[in-house]
Parts: structure tokens; sequence; C-alpha cells
């Protein structure tokens, strides 16, 4: 039975990587920013860990682990959260850029940094739910495409640095994903949000699975999954 920490275990894609791992009995950790956020994803997850901490503070990671304690064994950790605000360069405030950098980028390399110990003792996987916007940047999506072209600088330096140690390193590139962060897009687009327009959720989970599952004579470095329809 396998172990996995995940963030934004609460909705999307993190929400349906959780359940299906659960239904086979896999051992789950999942994030959560605060202990009622814990208590809920405990409750819907039946015997799964909680870890609680705030991704906009990774500062404090540190300290609130410190006060929990740690999965021994860690086969693999999915980032899987993520926060967007959209608007112009010329408009973004430090604390727009701060608070993505923050969730998307430094919290996630924080995260890695406490749980590689356990990812190379189990010869593990840490993979990143990236975005198309780690890898093209439109007008309006500075901040958040910054983020997640960081990510793709982290992923890429941590797979160079942790091939030898038999740790796997991936990088997911859904494209618009139905979710609640897509409906948040779409309101500050100023479009309206038919979610059957976009990528199921469980779709990414089925590909993010089969990279968590492929033997391990192979590696999965980038991939990107695009609507079908």
């Amino acid at each position: 039975m396998a172990t996995h920490v995940i963030t934004g275990a609460g909705s999307g894609i993190g929400a349906a990587v959780a359940r299906r791992l659960h239904a086979r009995g896999d051992d789950l950790v999942l994030h959560a920013r605060d202990a009622a956020r814990a208590k809920e994803l405990a409750a819907r997850y039946e015997g799964a860990r909680t870890l609680v901490g705030d991704l906009a503070d990774p500062d404090r990671l540190s300290w609130a682990f410190s006060h929990q304690s740690l999965p021994d064994r860690v086969d693999s950790l999915l980032h899987i959260a993520g926060v967007v605000d959209l608007g112009p360069v010329g408009d973004l405030t430090p604390k727009t850029w701060r608070q993505q950098l923050n969730v998307n980028l430094i919290a996630p390399a924080e995260l890695t940094r406490h749980f590689l110990p356990q990812l190379r003792a189990a010869r593990g996987h840490v993979l990143f739910v990236n975005s198309g916007a780690g890898l093209t940047a439109h007008a309006q999506w500075g901040a958040y495409a910054a983020s997640k072209h960081g990510l793709k600088a982290l992923a890429d330096s941590l797979r160079a640095e942790e091939h030898g140690n038999g740790v796997r390193v991936t990088s997911v590139y859904p494209g618009r994903t139905a979710s609640p962060m897509q409906a948040k897009v779409h309101q500050q687009e100023g479009k309206e949000y038919d979610p059957a327009r976009w990528i199921d959720p469980e779709s990414v989970a089925t590909t993010i699975l089969m990279t968590l599952d492929l033997p391990r004579d192979a590696e999965v470095n980038d991939l990107t999954v695009r609507p079908g329809r």
C-alpha cells in the first residue's frame, strides 16, 4: 500500500485523484490550510491522515509541521493546489504577485524540501500539476504564468538533482479543466462558464494515476493534457 501526500484534495483535480487513490486502498496524507478544512477532509476520506499548513505563508510551514507528525514513508508527493488571479501587469500589486508565487511555487518547493528524505528512501515520485500557462503566457495571465513557469523550472531542476536517488519527477500541464478555479477564471474574464466545454477532472486524474503506476523502467517527465472537445 503506497502513501501519497496530496495538496488540493478538496476540489477539482485534487479531489478526483484523492478519490481514486482512496478507493483502491492507498494511504492518504491530505494537506489542509487550516484545522476546519482538515476535519472536513478526514471525514470525507475515511482513514486518511491530514497535515495542516497555509501554503500562502510558506515561511511558516516548517513551524506548522514541527507541531505535527509527518509520515515516515512517502511514495508520492502530489502538488495539486493552486490559486489564480488575472490582471494586466500594469495593474497587478505586489500582494497579488506574492500570493500566487507563494501558493503555486514557493510552497511546493518548501513541501518538497520537507519530504525529500522520505521520498529518497522510498524511491518515490514528485508530481507537479502545472498548467498550460506554465508553457505559454498570455495577456492578463502574467503573475499566474510566472508562478507556473517557475514551477516547471523547479521540477526540471529537482529531476536532474534526484534522478540518481531514484526519485521520479513529473510535470502535468492540463488545459482548461472543469473546476472551481476555472469558474473563477471565467468570472474574471467576464465570460459565461460552461463546464461541459472543458476537461473533466477525472480525465486528468486518469493521466496522473497512469504516471504514478508506470513501471520503474520508465518515467514521464512532462505530460500535456488538452481539452478533447
